[in-house]
């Protein structure tokens, strides 16, 4: 039988006064509270259960658990699907996955632990720890196009690193290391020669202790001069090793005692006990590396522990609390403070992975950062922070909401894995309440001919969230499909393209070097200035100049940018039997509209309709300077959020978004 979904909390007075002023207790993440008095909609908050239900329905092999947290209590914990495909084996609240990279969160914050307690240096050079890691030499780039020089190790086409890197780097992925390109990787991650070599010669072997992998990693050569360029790295399976040596204990052991046991993560870990493992989730393709059914020996800070939803809800819950839970102290305030702010300089490079400008994020100590207002793959207010798994797993936290998010499922697909995320940075907030607004002003019933001229597509960019403070589509919402470049000194350096997208359809490719925009050089320009001259209004054209390995001369294409497919929130606004309706397009519902489902709304005053049940969310229309509909504001107010009118009229069947393959 499953959990009931929603049980009203009764948090006891005795325990609320043992508990510091702020800080949540354990106790409250244990049951799901009423999410009306969390300040949720238990309407919508239900469209997360009904989505992630109807991929179960649909045939995917993936179960899931979704958990969320505000203010310390817990508002949803609800497991969909099987924990076994094959054996048909429920998924269960506890069940236990394999949570890939968000491994990573756990060893920074243990490395914090150590520099709170004057254990070890932050800024100082990592061989000073690990002397097998001195003097490093670094690849040579090119200087005519950027790209390394390294045909085999013998040739020795390195240069002395200018500084030594530090422990910060190495939290930071600032260290000049990079990931051995794995097997499921696009060829765009990163540089393959390089990449390569590090599967070669520093393979993760489960047999093999920390210390043994990095003594290889000491054989080879850093990518990059530390400190100059975003990659991401092996740096935080060196850091356990780091932790090893000054604590003196093994990382699992740290772990355990300093970490698991004083946060009560009673299922957390490097391996699954044999009488746990009932509850260990089946990974559909089963392959070797996920093989945790055993001790292990390599103990892989950067993608090799196990958890559970309830488990890192706890941990997520002491970092929201400034490092505390349930009285013991983790780590200082302003530790966690530091380790969650942006650490990433304007000018700094950023190699193949979604933190940058373009996507609104920095990255701390451990931790991607939203940076933007106006567009992030990280849901919330700036200085939310998040991050993912390669197994499916995904967490974040909004200090300004006190919210925490997390969705664990378990799919080797890692290309696959954006279309659940997107799920869970979108419909916990776009169930969040929205305030009442004052009373409506009557101004009578509009003819049918006078509703006519709000009818159309009305898109409001890649938000669902009243919260989410996504930049106007009429302001700069346009989409070029550069899903991932590299800013050097002569121009953006094109490393992967969406497959369907503006930018591929007029034949740019990875590799293509971008020299100019609309006719102006972006050479020398940072990231962030270069994607501030490619931004721009949808359906608004933008030429680039480019050069390209196998042209002699450069090439010029031109095209016109477009809304964001699939993640695009957008209305469409219709009349049927005299009445303004308005439905949900595109993949995600939105506050009281919904997908397949017109709703009525009434007039409430000049150019502003509201539904009269459910949430009751006004609709307020906007004009140009010429007095014609050009947008439409949904809740006008401190919560609103603006969309432009893209199409006038109704939508037919084939021209309706296509839904994306997953």
């Amino acid at each position: 039988m499953r959990n009931q979904r929603f049980v009203v909390l009764l948090a006891a007075l005795a325990a609320l006064t043992l508990c510091p002023a702020g800080a949540a207790l354990a106790d409250d993440l244990q049951t799901a509270g009423d999410p009306d008095s969390l300040g949720f909609s238990a309407r919508r908050l239900a469209r997360m259960t009904s989505w992630f239900e109807a991929q179960t329905k649909k045939g995917d092999p993936s179960g899931f658990v979704v958990g969320i947290a505000r203010g310390g209590k817990l508002a949803y914990l609800e497991p969909t699907g099987f924990q076994d495909g094959d054996k048909k084996i429920r998924m269960r609240p506890d069940s236990i996955f394999r949570i890939g990279s968000m491994s990573k969160q756990i060893t920074s914050v243990a490395t914090m632990m150590l520099v709170d307690e004057g254990k070890l240096e932050l800024d100082a050079p990592v061989a000073q720890y690990l002397p097998e890691l001195r003097d490093m030499q670094v690849v040579k780039k090119d200087p005519a196009t950027g790209d390394p020089i390294l045909l085999d190790l013998a040739q020795k086409v390195f240069e002395p690193a200018r500084r030594a890197m530090t422990i910060r780097d190495l939290l930071r992925n600032t260290s000049g290391l990079v990931y051995a390109l794995p097997d499921y990787a696009d060829p765009g991650f990163g540089n393959a020669a390089v990449h390569l070599l590090y599967g070669a010669r520093a393979p993760f072997r489960r047999d093999k202790p920390i210390a043994s992998f990095v003594a290889s990693v000491g054989t080879l050569p850093l990518l990059h001069q530390p400190g100059e360029v975003w990659e991401y790295s092996i740096g935080y399976d060196v850091l356990g090793r780091v932790i090893e040596v000054v604590s003196g204990q093994p990382f699992d052991q740290f772990l355990q005692s300093r970490l698991f046991g004083p946060l009560r993560m009673v299922d957390s870990g490097f391996s699954v006990p044999e009488d746990k493992l009932a509850r260990l989730v089946a990974v559909p393709t089963s392959p070797s590396d996920g093989d945790v059914t055993h001790p292990q020996t390599f103990f892989s800070g950067g993608g090799g522990i196990v958890s559970t939803a309830p488990d890192f809800l706890r941990f997520c819950q002491m970092l929201l609390n400034g490092g505390e839970l349930d009285g013991v102290r983790i780590l200082k305030p302003e530790t966690v403070r530091l380790m969650t702010t942006n650490s990433l300089q304007p000018e700094m490079h950023i190699a193949g992975h979604e933190v940058g400008p373009a996507y609104g994020t920095g990255w701390g100590l451990g931790f991607a950062v939203r940076t933007s207002p106006d567009f992030s793959l990280i849901p919330g207010a700036v200085g939310s922070f998040n991050w993912q798994g390669s197994w499916g797993t995904f967490f974040s936290i909004d200090p300004a909401q006190k919210l925490i998010l997390i969705m664990m499922m378990q799919r080797r697909q890692y290309s696959e894995n954006g279309f659940y995320f997107n799920a869970i940075r979108r419909l916990p907030y776009a169930a969040l309440k929205v305030p009442e607004a004052s009373a409506p002003v009557a101004v009578g019933q509009r003819n049918e001919g006078a509703l006519t001229e709000y009818v159309g597509r009305y898109v409001f960019g890649g938000s669902a969230s009243s919260l989410d403070r996504q930049i106007s589509v009429t302001d700069g919402n346009g989409w070029t499909g550069l899903e991932s470049v590299i800013a050097g000194t002569d121009g953006l350096r094109v490393i992967k393209l969406a497959d369907t997208g503006p930018a591929a359809k007029v034949g740019i490719m990875a590799g293509d070097l971008i020299t100019a925009v609309d006719d102006k050089s972006i050479k020398g320009l940072t990231l962030e200035a270069a994607f501030r001259r490619i931004s721009g209004p949808v359906n608004a054209a933008i030429k680039f100049k480019i050069i390209r390995a196998t042209q002699s001369a450069p090439l010029v294409v031109a095209f016109a940018r477009e809304a964001v497919p699939a993640q695009s929130v957008a209305l469409q606004v219709s009349v049927v039997d005299g009445k303004l309706v308005v439905e949900a397009t595109g993949q995600w519902s939105i506050l009281d509209f919904d997908k397949g489902r017109p709703t009525p709304v009434a007039v409430r005053s000049q150019d502003e309709f509201q539904v009269e049940g459910g949430d009751h969310t006004r609709l307020a229309f906007t004009r140009d300077a010429a007095g014609k509909i050009n947008g439409a504001v949904l809740d006008p107010g401190p919560w609103e959020q603006r969309s432009a009118l893209i199409q006038q009229g109704t939508l037919t069947a084939e021209e309706e978004p296509a839904q994306p393959k997953h």
